[in-house]
């Protein structure tokens, strides 16, 4: 009997799970306390020196998110481009013009794609085989897409670097330290909005010397509704995601 209770620990730990209870609250505060601490260097004047690959990476999430809704509108993705500071841009093309609803998810798919990174990064940290899968996943996507679309000397030197260290982590990292990298990451796409919040609610600005619409305004030229309500519905939809996500994973 005792033997079958041990095995059948083991089992849960490897591939079922890691814990709850006391545990499971714990996480979830450490969680919070990463996020805020992150939120607070982002905002402080030499915290983003300190999180400069993560805001790097941050921005790769948001740039892909409309890379990927693109493609998946049947138009070509053409190159990724990060700046220094942090801001970048996706470039698509199109033989033909946009349709009014493409326009509205390609723009909103790069508000949501971090945080729909971030959560399924912290889905994936309830087993250590999904854990580990996770940093295989995330550094070939970063070293494929370097490959593939990236066309800017800062995207060139980051985003390998965080490649290779994922794939590192995932041969050689311990198990503990494996699952923390994975929720980690995972709340910095999660919260990596919050680096440049108003940007939800503001119609635009200068990006490269040129003026663009805001995210939120593409979608108001395309809906109709004020970019402010945009900005506001994808608040609470990342809310909604990120709460979900920690219940589902530590649940």
């Amino acid at each position: 009997m005792n033997v079958e209770r041990r095995i059948t620990v083991s089992r849960w730990n490897k591939g079922s799970g890691w814990g709850g209870g006391k545990s499971a609250r714990k996480e979830i505060t450490t969680l919070i306390v990463i996020a805020v601490v992150t939120i607070i260097l982002w905002h402080s004047p030499y915290g983003g020196y300190l999180l400069y690959p993560f805001t790097i990476l941050s921005t790769w999430f948001h740039e892909m998110g409309h890379g990927l809704a693109t493609m998946l509108f049947g138009h070509r993705f053409e190159r990724l481009v990060i700046f220094p500071n942090g801001s970048g841009y996706a470039l698509h093309l199109s033989p033909d013009p946009l349709s009014r609803i493409s326009i509205a998810a390609i723009s909103a798919a790069g508000l949501l794609g971090p945080t729909i990174a971030g959560c399924l990064l912290i889905l994936s940290s309830r087993t250590a085989r999904n854990t580990k899968l996770a940093l295989y996943v995330l550094a070939g996507a970063l070293l494929l897409s370097t490959v593939v679309w990236v066309r800017s000397m800062v995207g060139w030197l980051v985003l390998p670097f965080v490649g290779l260290a994922c794939l590192l982590l995932a041969f050689r990292g311990r198990m503990g330290t494996q699952r923390f990298a994975v929720q980690f990451l995972g709340v910095q796409g999660c919260i990596s909005i919050y680096r440049d919040f108003g940007y939800l609610f503001s119609p635009g600005g200068v990006l490269g010397g040129v003026p663009q619409l805001s995210d939120t305004a593409q979608i108001e030229q395309a809906l109709l509704l004020p970019y402010w309500f945009w900005g506001g519905v994808i608040t609470v939809l990342i809310a909604g995601m990120v709460w979900w996500a920690l219940k589902r994973a530590h649940r």
